[in-house]
C-alpha cells in the first residue's frame, strides 16, 4: 500500500490559551482514519489522548502543560511526521481554589501552609497594598465624566498585559502567595505609574511593620516602660502608708498593757530561747561536720555502687585517698567508718584475686587486675601467681583437648565409623584452615569435622589453643619483668613490689615446657616412632591413639602441614627463649617430611593400581600413536602429588629450614620419586599379560551391573581385548610414557626443586657444593633407572607382539608350499604366483592395518620382523629342497622375487641377505626362462595392484613424515 502525504497543519483555532484549552486543527493529510492518527504535539507536549479525529482535514484536542510558542505536529501511520505553518502559544495562568479547572492544579503554589500554624498576617493578591499607597495612575484633576472617561482609558492602556509580563519574567509571578513571586512583576503590575519618593515611602512602611510584627509584646512593654513604672511605684506608696497608720493605732491604744506583760515574762522568755539558740547551733555544727566530711561517710555506699558499675579504678582511687587522710585517726566515728571501709576493700581484693585465676581472660583484663591488686596493697605478688596459674592451666587445657578426642576416636572405632571421606585432598584443599581469614561458625566446623579424621580435627585444635593463648601468655611475662605491671607510686615502689629477676629462668622453663608438651603431642598424633627415645611412662603420658598413623589417608596429612607451620611461623615471632624455637623448626620439618614421604607412597599405590581404571578406548589424536586414558591418568596423578607438595611441604617460608638440606631426606625423597616413576611398568605389564578380569554383571532389564568393591573402576564397555589387541595398545602406552610422559614429569620435578636445588644452598662452600653434585647424581640414576624400566618394558611388550604376530603366518609357509602334493622334483611348468604368497601377503597386510589402527610409529618396526621371520622361513625351505625338476628355479624365484618386491620398503639387511641366499642356492634360469619369470612377475603386480598400494602408500606417508 503506498504511502500518502505528509502531514501538513495550516490553521490552529484559538492560537493561544492555558493549559486544556480546547484547539481545533485544520489542515491536510491529517489521517485517513482514527487508528492512522499515530502522534498529535502541541508545542512538544504529545496530546494523543485528548485528540480527536474528526477528518482528514480537522482534529480536535486539548493543549498540554506546554508553556511557550510552539509548532502543531501530527504524526500520521501513512504520512510519517509532518509539518507546520501556524503555531499555538500556551502559557499559565493562576486559577483559585474555587474556581474550576481543566487540568491538574499544584495547590502547594496557592494555598500558603503557614496560615495553618501562625496567626500572622500574610499578603496576598486581596489583602490591602503591602506598600501603604494606592495606585492613582495619572494625577489627574477629574472636572467631568468625559474627561474622567478619557483618564480612565489611559490608564487603562498604560497598565502592562499579563502576556507582556509572561514574556519579560517566564518564571514569576505577581501573586504574593506563590513561591515564584517577583516584586518586578508585582510593582509593574500594580505601581507602574507610582512615583520614586512613594516608592521609598512604601519601603519604610513595609520594614516599621515588619518589625512590629517580629517584637510582640516585648516591644509593646518597651515602649510603654514609663507608665509601668509609675504603676508599681503607687502601688508601693500605698501599701507602705497603710502599714504606718495601722501600726500607730496599735502603740496608743496598748501601750501600757504591753509594758506590763513584757516585765513579768521577759526572764522566762530569755532562758528557753538561749536554750534553743545552743541546741540549734550543736546541730548546726554537727552537720558541718557531716557535710565538711561527707567523702568519708558516703565511701562505703560509693565502693558498693563502683564495684557493681565495674568502675574499679574510682573505688582504687577513693580508698587510696581515705587511707591517707583517716588510716591514723583518733576520731570514733572515724575510725568506725574507716574499718567499715577496710573490710569492704577486702571483699573487693579477695573478687579481684578470684577473678584474676578465672581463666580464659583477656591479657589487657589481666593487665588490669594485677595493677589493681598491687594499688590496694595485696599480698605476694599477683603477677607471678597468674602467670603460675595460667601455665598449669594451658597444661591442662593441652592434656583434655588430646584426651577428648582419642575417646572420639576411639568411640568411632567402637561404632565402626572412621570418620574419613574418600576424597580428603580435594575437601582439605577446600575446607582447610585459613590463615588470613577469620575463624569459622561453630556450624561450619561441625558439617566439616563430621567426616575428617580425629588427628586432623585434634592438631586443628590444638594449634588454635596454642595461637589464642601462647602469645598473651608470653607478653604478660614479658610486661612482668620489664615492670610496665607496676605504677611509679609510694606504695609500688616499696621492695614488696619490685620485679623479682630470678624467676626469669623459671618463667622460660615454663615457656619451653609448654612448646614442648605441644610438639610431644602432635608427634604422638603423627609421628609415634620419633619418641621412641622417651621413657614409656613419659611417652603413654602424651597419648596413646587408637588407631595407627598409616590409617590416615595421605590427603588429609596437608591439612595437618597448614595447621603446624602456621602455628610455628606465627611462634616465631615472638622470640620465644631458649630451645623453644629449635623444638619448634623440628616438629615443622619431620611433619613436612612425613608427609611428603605419605604423599608419594600414596601416589606410588594409586599409580600401581591404575590398571583397575583401564577401559581399553584408544585415543587416536596423539601424533605419537593411539593411547589410552591411562598415560594421562598417570601423569596427573605425579603431577598433582608434585604440585600438592610444593604448595604444602617443599616450599619453604622466612625462618623455615630447607626441607633438602639433610641427605638422609634427599635420598629417600629421590628414592621415592624414582619409584614413582617405576610404578606405571608394572601396571602396564599387568594389563598385557594379566588383565583383571570384568566383574560387571547384568541385571533382569539386561543392564550391567558393577559390583561395589569394583564401583572405583569403571569396566570396559567392550570387555577385555584379545591378546594381540592389548599388546600392541599397551605397547603404544608404553611408548607414549617413555617419549613424553617421562620427560614431562622429570621437567616438572626440576621445575619444582626435586632435582636442581642450588638456589636452596645459599652457602657456595665445598660441602654445599658436594651436596648439590650428590643429589644430581642421585636423581640422574633415578631417571635412568625409570627410562631402563620403561624400555625393557618395550622390548618385552614388542617381542610378544611380534612374536604373536609372526608365529601364524610362518606356521603355515611349509604347510602351504607342499599344499596338494606339491614337489619340486615334479613341478610343472609355472602359470603365475601360486596362492600361499598371496595369503602372506594378505596377513602381513592385516598386521600392518591393525598395528596402524593403533600405533602409526611401529608399523615399521613391527612389520620388518614379521617379514624377516618371513624371509627366514622360506629361506630355509628353500635350502632344504634337494632336488629341482625343470620348473621348479622358475617358479621359486618368481615366488621369492614376488614377496620380495612387494615388501621391499620393509627389508632390512638381514631381510635382504635372507632373500640373497635364497635366490644363490637355485640354479641358474635359462634365457627363455627369464622372459617367462619376467611375465608372470608383471601379471603378480598388476593382479595385485591394490594389494601393494598398503605398502607404498604407507612408504609415501612415512617419507613424508620423515622429510
Amino acid at each position: 500500500m503506498p504511502r500518502g502525504g505528509a502531514p501538513l497543519v495550516t490553521g490552529v483555532s484559538p492560537k493561544e490559551g492555558p493549559p486544556g484549552t480546547r484547539i481545533t486543527i485544520r489542515g491536510e493529510n491529517l489521517g485517513k482514519d482514527p487508528k492512522d492518527l499515530n502522534g498529535l504535539l502541541i508545542c512538544g507536549v504529545d496530546c494523543l489522548l485528548t485528540a480527536e479525529w474528526k477528518s482528514s482535514s480537522k482534529i480536535i484536542a486539548r493543549s498540554g502543560p506546554g508553556k511557550g510558542k510552539g509548532d502543531v505536529t501530527v504524526i500520521t501511520k501513512s504520512g510519517g511526521v509532518g509539518s507546520c505553518t501556524v503555531g499555538f502559544k500556551g502559557y499559565h495562568v493562576q486559577i483559585g481554589p474555587l474556581q474550576e479547572s481543566a487540568i491538574w492544579i499544584d495547590e502547594s503554589q496557592t494555598v500558603n501552609v503557614r496560615r495553618l500554624h501562625t496567626q500572622l498576617p500574610m499578603f496576598s493578591k486581596d489583602d490591602d497594598d503591602p506598600l501603604g499607597i494606592s495606585d492613582e495612575g495619572i494625577q489627574i484633576t477629574i472636572q467631568d465624566t468625559e474627561a474622567s472617561n478619557e483618564i480612565k482609558t489611559y490608564e487603562d492602556s498604560a497598565k502592562y498585559k499579563e502576556e507582556e509580563l509572561l514574556e519579560l519574567f517566564p518564571e514569576g509571578s505577581g501573586n504574593l502567595s506563590l513561591e515564584n513571586f517577583s516584586a518586578a512583576w508585582y510593582l509593574l503590575e500594580n505601581h507602574h505609574s507610582t512615583s520614586f519618593d512613594d516608592l521609598r515611602a512604601g519601603l519604610a512602611f513595609m520594614k516599621r511593620r515588619a518589625s512590629h510584627r517580629s517584637e510582640g509584646p516585648i516591644t509593646f512593654v518597651k515602649s510603654n516602660l514609663s507608665s509601668t513604672l509609675d504603676c508599681l511605684e503607687s502601688l508601693d506608696a500605698m501599701y507602705q502608708q497603710f502599714c504606718i497608720d495601722d501600726l500607730k493605732g496599735d502603740a496608743v491604744n496598748s501601750y501600757a498593757v504591753l509594758l506590763m506583760q513584757a516585765k513579768s515574762c521577759a526572764d522566762g522568755l530569755f532562758q528557753e530561747v538561749l536554750g534553743r539558740k545552743d541546741k540549734a547551733d550543736s546541730t548546726r555544727n554537727a552537720l558541718s561536720v557531716l557535710q565538711r566530711f561527707k567523702f568519708l561517710f558516703y565511701l562505703p555506699l560509693n565502693i558498693d555502687r563502683n564495684i557493681k558499675r565495674g568502675d574499679y579504678s574510682l573505688v582504687i582511687n577513693d580508698y587510696v585517698r581515705a587511707r591517707s587522710l583517716f588510716a591514723n585517726t583518733q576520731v570514733q566515728v572515724f575510725k568506725k567508718v574507716y574499718n567499715d571501709v577496710e573490710g569492704r576493700i577486702n571483699a573487693f581484693r579477695t573478687m579481684l584475686q578470684t577473678k584474676l585465676l578465672e581463666l580464659p581472660t583477656p591479657l589487657e583484663e589481666q593487665k588490669k587486675l594485677i595493677r589493681y591488686l598491687i594499688s590496694l596493697g595485696c599480698e605476694g605478688d599477683p603477677a607471678w601467681q597468674c602467670l603460675v596459674n595460667q601455665q598449669k592451666w594451658l597444661v591442662g587445657l593441652l592434656t583434655k583437648c588430646k584426651d577428648s578426642h582419642i575417646q572420639e576416636e576411639a568411640n568411632s572405632l567402637a561404632e565402626g565409623d572412621t570418620n574419613i571421606v574418600k576424597s580428603p585432598v580435594a575437601l582439605t584443599q577446600g575446607r582447610g584452615r585459613d590463615t588470613n581469614a577469620s575463624a569459622k561458625t561453630s556450624s561450619e566446623q561441625a558439617g566439616w569435622k563430621s567426616g575428617t579424621p580425629q588427628k586432623i580435627v585434634f592438631v586443628e585444635e590444638l594449634t588454635n589453643l596454642m595461637l589464642d593463648n601462647i602469645p598473651d601468655f608470653w607478653k604478660l611475662g614479658q610486661a612482668y619483668f620489664s615492670g610496665s605491671l607496676f605504677i611509679n607510686t609510694k606504695e609500688t615502689s616499696d621492695k614488696h613490689y619490685k620485679v623479682d629477676t630470678s624467676k626469669h629462668s623459671q618463667f622460660k622453663q615454663m615457656v619451653t615446657d609448654l612448646i614442648s608438651l605441644f610438639s610431644n603431642l602432635v608427634r604422638a598424633a603423627f609421628l609415634p616412632e620419633s619418641l621412641e627415645n622417651i621413657a614409656k611412662e613419659m611417652r603413654d603420658s602424651f597419648g596413646k591413639w587408637p588407631c595407627p598413623c598409616s590409617d590416615i589417608p595421605g590427603g588429609w596429612l596437608p591439612s595437618s602441614v597448614r595447621y603446624i607451620r602456621f602455628c610455628v611461623n606465627s611462634l616465631s615471632f615472638l622470640d620465644l627463649p631458649g630451645d623453644s624455637p629449635l623444638i619448634l623448626q623440628d616438629l615443622a620439618l619431620d611433619i613436612r617430611t612425613n608427609c611428603m614421604f605419605t604423599l608419594l607412597k600414596q601416589a606410588i599405590a594409586d599409580v600401581k593400581q591404575l590398571h583397575l581404571k583401564e577401559t581399553w578406548t584408544v585415543d587416536t589424536d596423539d601424533e605419537s600413536g593411539g593411547t589410552t586414558q591411562l598415560p594421562a591418568l598417570f601423569e596427573n596423578i605425579v603431577n598433582e602429588a608434585i604440585q600438592h607438595l610444593h604448595e604444602v611441604v617443599v616450599q619453604n617460608k622466612a625462618g623455615e629450614p630447607e626441607i633438602f638440606a639433610q641427605r638422609t631426606i634427599q635420598k629417600d625423597a629421590t628414592a621415592l620419586c624414582t619409584q614413582l616413576l617405576q610404578a606405571f611398568s608394572p601396571c602396564l605389564h599387568k594389563l598385557a599379560f594379566d588383565p583383571p578380569e570384568v566383574t560387571s554383571k547384568k541385571n533382569k532389564g539386561g543392564k550391567r551391573v558393577i559390583s561395589p568393591e569394583d564401583s572405583s573402576a569403571p569396566p570396559p564397555d567392550e570387555g577385555v581385548p584379545p591378546f594381540d589387541k592389548r599388546l600392541i595398545i599397551i605397547l603404544s602406552n608404553c611408548n607414549h610414557t617413555m617419549v613424553r610422559v617421562i620427560p614431562r614429569l622429570v621437567e616438572n620435578l626440576n621445575k619444582h626443586g626435586y632435582v636442581e636445588m642450588e638456589k636452596a644452598l645459599r652457602n657456595d662452600n665445598e660441602e654445599n657444593s658436594n651436596i648439590s653434585r650428590i643429589r644430581k647424581a642421585d636423581l640422574k640414576e633415578g631417571y635412568k633407572v625409570a627410562k631402563d624400566t620403561y624400555e625393557d618394558l618395550d622390548d618385552s611388550l614388542f617381542e610378544a607382539y611380534v612374536e604373536e604376530k609372526s608365529n601364524p603366518i610362518v606356521g603355515a609357509i611349509e604347510q602351504n608350499v607342499y599344499k596338494g602334493g606339491f614337489q619340486w622334483k615334479t613341478c610343472k611348468k609355472p602359470t603365475g604366483v601360486r596362492n600361499y604368497i598371496k595369503d602372506m601377503i594378505m596377513k602381513i597386510i592385516e598386521v600392518h592395518a591393525e598395528v596402524f589402527a593403533v600405533s602409526p610409529v611401529f608399523v615399521t618396526r613391527v612389520t620388518q620382523k614379521v617379514i624377516e621371520a618371513v624371509s627366514e622361513e622360506l629361506t630355509r625351505l628353500i635350502q632344504c629342497v634337494t632336488e629341482h625338476g625343470p620348473y621348479s628355479p622358475i617358479q621359486a624365484r618368481l615366488e621369492l622375487l614376488a614377496l620380495q618386491e612387494t615388501v621391499n620398503m620393509y627389508l632390512t639387511p638381514h631381510a635382504s641377505s635372507c632373500y640373497k641366499d635364497a635366490l644363490d642356492d637355485l640354479p641358474v634360469l635359462k634365457p627363455e626362462h627369464k622372459k617367462l619369470q619376467e611375465e608372470l612377475l608383471n601379471k603378480f603386480k598388476s593382479q595385485m595392484k591394490f594389494q601393494l598400494m598398503c605398502f607404498y602408500g604407507d612408504n609415501i606417508l612415512r617419507s613424508s613424515s620423515e622429510a
